[in-house]
């Protein structure tokens, strides 16, 4: 099963995703003139605009929403293993997919917010299975879209998240292979049952505080590593941009290349044009669509620029070996503990509690977001709600114990599912999107705060909930 897995895996990002991520994110590039880049200023000025009514979901809140499920073990273990499996070369890519993506990643939540639909208190929710339902009429693709997120939200993830946490007890002495999975495993689906369960509020609003500052904090410690090694930093550039344009290296072992693995674990970590963060955008109340897309690409930035290379120069600069015996958190510790000893492994390991937590719990409300869809645009039931959820809870028991290549290929093909249903239908829309980029610009230079008509782009008001 492992090899089967293994095998979908390597076809589905090469060539197949490679080309659909690299030929979209460059002709949305091309097309919005590297907006991702020339309105970044403007991108971080409107996180902080209020809406007009304070009762509804702003864009930061959104951007908040978007950016926890980001945020997570892949920031951690997905660079650790994209560097120690691919090479250091891995990181370039990263973040070339990182740039390239944001530009999917304004387009899609652009599209998010035209398309999204009014809640009966005057609220907003949407995502891509509605764009593509209303602006494709697709109701069946939209529904497969829906199928495969929770595929991955609720199967894929969870399973890597779960294996990626009890990975990093590894390095204590306690640690059994046989025997410390099933107890971390059994842990944290009890927890997270708990929570889901309406048990265990205080705990999730402990961690909505704490993960933040957490992060933060990781960057500092990692930037105290790259200071205290400052003087391995050229040596660091150099093996990066070396390997990264080791083109003998890339295209003799392509699945097994950094140019593959700076895709893929780039791709798990900031989902830039996988259709996710979409969900979370369309509930932000926002005076214009483009507003709420330049915001979501400063979540990408975050995550990939911010926290996925403070990961990657603190391991680099550190000088510890990189094999693969390391894979993974053992990585990460090994590079803390050159300069905080045995320190290092046990703040990882808090950290990745923290992620992992906030990420299952962050998981589920996209999921719960398709389930909605699915059953005709309402609530299911109580009780299929908490059978779905005694289920999700066994996949995060499951994911820690199954091996490593098990965990990573399903959330590779999960996602890569998403990807290829979304990133199409944002091309096929992109001309919408880019109308109304060219209308918030009009707007923008003739000093207003733009405010978007459907009509002013062609579009026809009478179908959409908003922009009358």
């Amino acid at each position: 099963m492992i090899d089967i897995l293994t095998k979908i895996d390597d076809v589905m990002y090469y060539p197949i995703l490679i080309i659909v991520m690299a030929a979209a994110g460059l002709y949305f590039t091309v097309r919005t003139r590297f907006v991702q880049v020339r309105m970044f200023k403007e991108a971080c000025r409107l996180v902080m605009e209020k809406p007009a009514d304070k009762e509804h979901v702003s864009s930061f809140q959104a951007l908040m929403v978007s950016t926890a499920s980001r945020v997570g073990t892949g920031n951690i273990v997905g660079v650790s293993t994209a560097i120690c499996l691919g090479g250091p070369g891995a990181v370039f890519w990263m973040w070339v997919m990182c740039i390239i993506g944001a530009a999917s990643a304004f387009v899609e939540s652009t599209l998010a917010q035209i398309y999204k639909r009014k809640e009966k208190d005057g609220g907003c929710y949407g995502g891509p299975a509605y764009y593509i339902e209303q602006a494709l009429h697709s109701p069946f693709l939209a529904g497969a879209f829906c199928i495969f997120l929770i595929c991955t939200y609720a199967v894929g993830f969870n399973l890597l998240c779960s294996y990626n946490l009890q990975s990093t007890f590894a390095a204590y002495s306690f640690y059994d292979k046989n025997i410390t999975p099933i107890f971390i495993g059994a842990i944290l689906a009890v927890l997270v049952g708990w929570c889901l369960l309406g048990g265990g509020k205080k705990i999730v609003r402990l961690t909505e505080v704490v993960v933040p500052f957490m992060g933060l904090f990781y960057v500092a410690l990692s930037l105290i590593v790259i200071l205290v090694h400052i003087t391995n930093i050229p040596h660091m550039f150099a093996i990066i941009f070396r390997d990264a344009f080791d083109f003998r290296s890339i295209f003799g072992g392509i699945s097994g290349s950094c140019l593959i693995y700076g895709i893929k674990r780039g791709l798990y970590s900031n989902e830039a044009g996988v259709g996710s963060a979409p969900n979370a955008s369309a509930s932000a109340m926002v005076s214009h669509p483009v507003k709420q897309g330049l915001v979501q690409t400063v979540s990408v930035y975050i995550d990939t620029m911010l926290l996925c290379t403070a990961t990657a120069l603190m391991c680099l600069s550190s000088g510890v070996e990189i094999s693969l015996d390391v894979n993974g958190t053992p990585y990460v510790q090994n590079a803390l503990s050159t300069v905080f000893g045995f320190l290092g492994p046990i703040f990882i390991t808090a950290a990745m509690i923290l992620f992992a937590f906030t990420t299952l719990l962050g998981n589920l409300y996209y999921v719960d977001n398709a389930l909605i869809y699915l059953n005709g645009k309402k609530h299911p039931s109580k009780v299929f709600i908490r059978i779905f959820y005694v289920f999700c809870l066994l996949v995060i028991f499951a994911g820690a114990v199954i091996p490593m290549d098990a965990a990573w290929a399903t959330a590779d093909i999960t996602m890569g599912l998403m990807t290829l249903i979304n990133l199409p239908c944002c091309f096929l829309l992109f001309q919408t999107a880019g109308n109304a980029l060219k209308d918030y610009e009009r707007q923008k230079k003739s000093g207003k705060n733009p405010e978007f008509h459907a009509g002013d782009i062609g579009l026809d008001e009478s179908k959409l909930s908003f922009w009358h």
